[in-house]
């Protein structure tokens, strides 16, 4: 059975276990760097085509980090809002120094 979490304050520290190989966790990184270097083309450029290439290069990069290094079902299958989320507040985590990249 799922886990339930009642807000996103709960569900960070399961999402942080999720994340405990340091290659996954670098993984995920450049995939959220690529995605905000796409974002950004896609924006400047005109081309929203460069969004769904957003969208591979992120999920790409976080899947190989899971099922390769981490050894676990991405946390996206289960709570996508909230996984969503925990991307973005690690990548602010490591570009902050709180998580180890």
């Amino acid at each position: 059975m799922s886990q339930r979490f009642q807000n996103f304050r709960e569900f960070y520290p399961f999402y942080l276990s999720e994340h405990s190989n340091r290659t996954s966790r670098r993984l995920h990184f450049v995939g959220s760097c690529g995605v905000l270097a796409l974002l950004a083309l896609a924006i400047a450029q005109g081309r929203p085509w460069l969004l769904l290439a957003a969208l591979v290069c992120g999920y790409g990069f976080a899947w190989v980090g899971h099922f390769f290094f981490e050894k676990n079902r991405p946390a996206t299958f289960k709570h996508p809002l909230y996984s969503f989320a925990g991307d973005w507040v690690m990548f602010k985590d490591i570009l902050t120094g709180k998580i180890r990249f």
